[in-house]
């Protein structure tokens, strides 16, 4: 994916810079108040993003499931643990038609292949 371009860089720091704003104005001085709005948020756009580890647990279920317990990539059994959802394109999300279940090994040789 590419990165963003210097415009749309500025763009993100100027919507960056009003969200401190923001949240310093929310948190009216309370230290704590403050980190926790600060995690909140970061939390919830990870959510947008990835969508909630419930999802993403009921996601593997059905994989492993549709993949009779093999790995999507070299078809050995998948662990009882430790198996992971990989994203064809990691901007289409973690869905059904975008993920497949990989045992370690495949999902460490796929994250390497797509930063290439």
């Amino acid at each position: 994916m590419p990165e963003l371009s210097e415009p749309d860089r500025l763009k993100a720091r100027a919507l960056l810079d009003d969200l401190r704003v923001k949240i310093d104005e929310a948190s009216a001085g309370d230290e704590a108040l403050r980190f926790q709005f600060k995690r909140y948020i970061a939390k919830r756009l990870e959510f947008d993003e990835r969508g909630t580890p419930t999802h993403r647990k009921r996601l593997k279920e059905q994989k492993r499931i549709a993949q009779n317990n093999l790995c999507a990539s070299c078809e050995e059994d998948l662990p009882e643990s430790g198996a992971e959802l990989h994203r064809v394109r990691a901007i289409a999300g973690y869905t059904v038609e975008n993920t497949r279940l990989l045992c370690p090994r495949c999902h460490a040789n796929a994250e390497a292949l797509a930063k290439l």
